[in-house]
Formats: structure tokens, sequence, C-alpha cells
């Protein structure tokens, strides 16, 4: 992993996207602008919020995280295509669910969710600035489920189709850049003073780093159960040999260090 020089940072690099969005004001009118709400205050932002109900299930790790009164919202920046995106919607809005559940809440005080990605390319390649999904009944289209869970996936390259000009100035500003509105001025005018600050230089520092090791970790732990799988096949091998050879089953457990059941497996 090559860490960013800071003075390149955007709005859309992940760190940056996370520690702005821990602004309350600015993540409160991005979320009004973005989704045409209003909201009365946000409630506890939170920087790359992690959801692991079961110490065995895959956790999340959410990039921006916060709630009203009523609603809980989770905003993830995306810089390039993920095909996997519409099941990570889907992954990520039941881990938000379980999370309210597990703080002992019952199904019927669920919130209202709203799983958002805030795209740069087009997924889905329409040409759309955005694309909303909520349930409906598959027989009927305009039966809503009503079960108060959406998903919202922004595409800023097409931010030229958007008729809203609040939206449309925040998805520029994201595809290159370019800022037009108070809003958006506001917004790079903090990226810029945020890049300045030794706190955030001192934590992005830090958080490269913690990347670094994790991602160094996960390839020398890949390339260990690489050879452990090479040593296991090539002792697969020797053993079909020795057993051709008419070798007994516990000389060829001894000789390959398989077990004898495996080799047993083998012979028969």
């Amino acid at each position: 992993m090559k860490l960013k020089p800071i003075e390149e940072l955007t709005f859309t690099d992940d760190f940056m996207f996370g520690r702005i969005m821990q602004n309350a004001e600015i993540c409160q009118g991005f979320l009004e602008r973005m989704l045409e709400i209003k909201i009365e205050r946000i409630e506890y932002p939170e920087l790359q919020k992690s959801i692991s109900p079961h110490y065995q299930s895959k956790g999340i790790r959410l990039d921006v995280y916060v709630q009203d009164s009523n609603r809980v919202f989770d905003i993830e920046i995306q810089n390039s295509l993920d095909e996997n995106l519409p099941k990570r919607t889907r992954y990520y809005q039941s881990m938000m669910d379980i999370d309210l559940l597990l703080k002992g809440k019952n199904y019927t005080e669920l919130k209202e969710s709203f799983v958002i990605f805030i795209c740069k390319k087009d997924f889905f390649g329409f040409n759309l600035p955005c694309y909303s999904f909520s349930n409906t009944c598959k027989e009927k289209p305009d039966l809503f489920l009503q079960d108060e869970a959406h998903k919202i996936i922004f595409n800023a390259s097409a931010f030229k189709q958007e008729k809203n000009v609040e939206k449309k100035s925040i998805l520029e500003y994201i595809n290159d850049r370019t800022s037009t509105t108070d809003f958006t001025n506001k917004l790079n005018s903090l990226v810029e003073k945020t890049k300045l600050s030794e706190i955030f230089r001192g934590d992005y520092m830090a958080w490269g780093l913690a990347e670094f090791d994790a991602e160094r970790r996960g390839y020398k732990e890949g390339v260990a159960v690489g050879i452990s799988q090479g040593s296991q096949q090539k002792a697969i091998e020797a053993a079909k040999k020795l057993l051709n050879f008419g070798d007994s089953i516990e000389k060829v457990a001894q000789v390959t260090e398989l077990s004898v059941d495996e080799v047993k497996a083998l012979a028969e």
C-alpha cells in the first residue's frame, strides 16, 4: 500500500471523507441536499464504525454512520467500480439492523435506514446521477413493502443530468473538484484547512501505518497458506507413488507425514 501524500488528498479519499463528515453541520447539510430531506439534527457522527455482532461473523467497517431521531444513515465513498456493490448494500443494511437490535430494541423499533454509496463512476451504465432502490411488489410495482429500508447509489460522473442545483453541485465537486455553490465552497475550504492540521496529519500517518501493517500481515498469511497447501499437495503426490510401489499404509504415512486415515483414503 502506497500512502497518498497529504497535499494530494481530496474529499473523496476515504480518510479525508470520514474526517470531514465528522463535522455535524457539514454531514447534515450533505445528507439534506443529497436526499432532499430535512434533518432536525445529526447525532453521534462516527468515523468508520465497525459492526461485528458475533466474533465468528464477517464484520463491516462503515465509512460514515450517523443518525437522527428516527433514521440511520450509512454513507460510503466509492472511487472505483465494485462488481459486488449490490450485495454489499444488502449486507450493510442487514448488519445495521442487527446492530440496532443488539442494543435491546424490538424489531418494531427499527429505524428507517439509508445505505448510501457515493460513486465516481456509473455502476449500472444508464448515465443517471442517482439510482434509488426500495422494496416493491413484483406483481404490483406501485405496492411498496414499507420496510423503510432504502439503498441509494449516486453516480457523480452524470452530474450534468441532475436537475436539483444543490445536489448537482455536490456531484460535480465529487467528480472533478469544481465548486459552484456556497455549500461546496465551504466543503472545499474545510478540506484544505484539514490538510494543514497537525492533528489530522498525525492521525493520517498513523492510519496509513496501521493499514500497511494489516496489508503486510494479510500477505504473509496468504504466502504461509500457499506454502502449506503446496507442501500438502506434494505429500499427497508422494504418497500416491509409494502406494503404487506397494508400500504399506503405515509406512507411507510415516514417510509423508500424512495421517493414516488420509493415506487410507488415497489407497481406496
